[in-house]
């Protein structure tokens, strides 16, 4: 983008006032001359002299001040910021109002604001700036293209892609019109400068067709519009050949269409030592090859080889700033020192970002954590990002579960020791209580760490970020009027009225950068995710009001997945009976309230890549964990365990057995829990059969004390072999749920 501030400044010298006498134009023309040539400093001494003659026209100061930030090596970003600031407030006028401005010159002052809000990241003041320049900007053909391929790449930056195929479309006019009158023009100058006149506009048309092709492809890449994204990269290809770009964009398409080999060689396949560095381009080409690998990776479920491609990445990126005399730190030093255009290559928090869900997925909650504490101090406002963060810290302290459901023996969640000998033989039981546990004793619950109480403060944070149901649809009914303006602003244009219906798509998206933006649906999905994950958080730390308050929240919610329907119930039933409300509990525990056990659309809860798209939906169907219900049957079974555990506290022991035994015979054996077992144990001795309760303890097992009382050992070999068991261990099963 940095040509374009060059291109504004180009305007400003050719620009004459009307009073400007011979001398001042020719002292302009020579000033714009040494410009491009790139001698700044003849270019400096013809701006000087020509504000001693007209020390009123402060356009003459923004050159001098362009000039300047040219001879630096555009290291001085944030300088000329400020003195482009001093120069809008001297003009008297502010993009609020520029509506009303009839000098059509002072736009390119704001033209330079909004490419240097551009390279600091500041796209919605960029936007807001550029809108208003498009509405009156576009008779004049050159200007009014550099103004709209800021307006598309801003569009893209902030995953507006409909915006920014209506703005191509005006290109695409702007072109064809441009190139007709510079075929008429030819006639009226001698034939050598029409010609060279004529193939300089088809070398600049010839450009932006391929640029507007690679635009093209970008913004149907985030539609995911695969037909028309297909057509596109053809065009790509013959315009841009196979350079490094097209080679990325045509990697990214079939990444999405679930093709993850192809998109590899294709990767593989572009030449990267051959593209210019990040200084000229802002771009690291090698960072993004190794992050796209990585995206590409974790879609094919190879979460190992992802990390690994992710940490080069991240490697590379660091490099990078090392190059640019420390990137990172470039907020602090007001963007001094480094080149403007490379200010943007810094992509350190979008890999962190993707270092963390990978992560999270292979298992490792705690340097998951780390990354996503980085990346959230400068994605705030991504509701999704504090989920995952929520989940960190519920996978670091889940603890026992992770060891049973890796095949350990199921009898270690049940007997804790044996003690004595002979006669005075003891079995000690495991205690099976966790709640009101204290998991950050002596410490603040803000501190960042992955406790259970910062999991609360995350998951606040992100029902917070959500928009309530009533202002979404207060959104979708008015449609672009609380959006950023497109719909009003564009109506000098044929396509205004398609514009504003675009903004209407627009609004129904919530950002959440630095993956792409959340649809309506995706917003409820993830509402009920962070309602299931509050109530099991405020359940580990013995909140049981809060718990039972979420719970219910998620079962109103009008489009719950049948899993989260399932946990909904299963907390509330757990916070009732910690509450001594154990006949509402019962009434959750109907094993008739599980009528489906699917995950749901759950879509919006796969993460991507940052940089190079989304996640397809090929993806989406990895391994459900063992210890979640992976069907109807063993959810209301689940549920009958549960209930018994209810009965049980009332004293209707016969209600319980029935119910116990009724589980038992709708599940594998392997399936049943230890908490059931330990329950049948509780029961046989309440009927006075301690012998038939150390019986269920040492084969492990249920079924034998409903099918045969009388003889218990008659049926012993068949149900030896059943040693290892997968705990169905709720609600601790829920955040690998979660991640899916």
């Amino acid at each position: 983008m940095a040509e374009n501030t060059e291109q504004n400044e180009l305007r400003h010298d050719n620009s004459s006032s009307p009073g400007m006498t011979d001398q001042e134009k020719e002292m302009a023309a020579s000033a714009y001359e040494a410009f491009s040539i790139g001698k700044y400093d003849d270019s400096l001494k013809h701006l000087e002299a020509l504000q001693e003659l007209n020390k009123e026209d402060y356009k003459i100061a923004m050159n001098k001040s362009v000039v300047e930030f040219y001879k630096s090596g555009q290291t001085t970003t944030g300088n000329l910021k400020q003195t482009l600031m001093a120069m809008k407030n001297q003009v008297h006028t502010s993009s609020e109002d520029i509506d009303g401005l009839d000098d059509v010159e002072n736009s390119l002052l704001y033209y330079n604001q909004a490419i240097i809000h551009y390279h600091m990241r500041q796209y919605s003041e960029a936007i807001s700036i550029g809108e208003k320049l498009y509405q009156f900007l576009e008779p004049f053909e050159k200007f009014a293209q550099a103004v709209c391929f800021l307006l598309v790449d801003l569009y893209l930056l902030t995953f507006q892609p409909e915006k920014a195929l209506h703005l191509l479309a005006v290109l695409d006019k702007l072109s064809v019109q441009g190139s007709n009158k510079n075929g008429k023009g030819e006639n009226n100058s001698s034939n050598k400068d029409g010609a060279s006149q004529r193939a300089e506009f088809t070398a600049m048309i010839e450009a932006a067709k391929s640029k507007m092709h690679q635009y093209k492809v970008r913004a149907y890449i985030q539609m995911k519009s695969s037909k028309a994204c297909k057509r596109e990269i053809k065009s790509v290809m013959n315009t841009a050949g196979n350079s490094a770009p097209s080679l990325f964009l045509k990697s990214n398409f079939e990444y999405l269409r679930g093709n993850y080999r192809k998109a590899v060689k294709l990767l593989n396949s572009s030449n990267i030592a051959e593209h210019p560095g990040p200084i000229k381009t802002g771009e690291c080409v090698r960072c993004m090859f190794w992050n796209n690998l990585g995206c590409i990776h974790f879609a094919m479920g190879k979460h190992n080889l992802g990390i690994f491609y992710f940490k080069k990445a991240l490697q590379e990126n660091d490099h990078t700033c090392a190059q640019l005399g420390d990137g990172s730190n470039g907020q602090s030093k007001k963007f001094t020192g480094i080149p403007m255009c490379a200010l943007l290559a810094n992509k350190r928090y979008e890999l962190l970002y993707n270092c963390g869900i990978q992560l999270l997925h292979i298992g490792r909650p705690l340097a998951a954590f780390e990354c996503l504490m980085e990346a959230v101090q400068v994605y705030h406002s991504n509701p999704r990002l504090w989920l995952r963060l929520a989940e960190c810290c519920i996978s670091a302290n889940k603890g026992g579960s992770e060891q049973e459901s890796k095949g350990l023996p199921c009898k270690k969640g049940i007997v804790q020791s044996i003690v004595g000998q002979g006669y005075h033989r003891k079995i000690v039981l495991a205690s099976q209580s966790t709640q009101n546990t204290i998991y950050s004793e002596g410490q603040s619950a803000a501190i960042p760490v992955a406790s259970m109480e910062f999991a609360a403060i995350c998951l606040r944070n992100a029902l917070l970020l959500l928009p309530d149901h009533q202002q979404q649809d207060i959104k979708t009914e008015n449609g672009s009027k609380s959006s950023s303006q497109s719909g009003s602003t564009e109506s000098g244009s044929e396509n205004s009225d398609a514009c504003s219906g675009k903004g209407q798509e627009a609004d129904k998206f919530l950002s959440a950068a630095p993956s792409s933006p959340l649809r309506k649906q995706e917003v409820e999905n993830l509402r009920c995710s962070i309602l299931a994950c509050s109530a099991y958080v405020a359940l580990a730390l013995g909140d049981n009001l809060m718990a039972l308050n979420h719970a219910e929240k998620l079962l109103h919610q009008t489009k719950v997945s049948g899993s989260l329907k399932f946990l909904g119930h299963l907390y509330a039933a757990e916070a009732l009976i910690s509450l001594d409300r154990i006949s509402d509990a019962i009434a959750h525990l109907n094993p008739e309230n599980i009528s489906d056990v699917s995950m749901g659309v759950l879509t919006s809860e796969q993460d991507q890549g940052s940089d190079k798209g989304d996640e397809p939906v090929e993806s989406s169907g990895k391994q459900t964990p063992l210890c979640y219900p992976s069907s109807v049957t063993s959810a209301r079974a689940m549920m009958l365990f549960n209930l018994g555990s209810a009965y049980c506290l009332r004293s209707e022991y016969d209600k319980a057995r029935k119910c116990l035994h009724q589980a038992a015979s709708m599940v594998n054996t392997k399936e049943i829990p230890p908490e059931a077992i330990l329950l049948g144990v509780y029961l046989e001795l309440q009927n006075g059969n301690t012998q038939l309760a150390l019986q269920i303890i040492k084969r492990n097992q249920l079924l034998p004390t409903a099918v045969q009382r009388v003889s218990p050992d008659s049926r012993k070999k068949p149900v030896q072999p059943f040693q290892s068991v997968h705990p169905i261990q709720l609600p601790s099963s829920f955040t690998q749920v979660q991640r899916k």
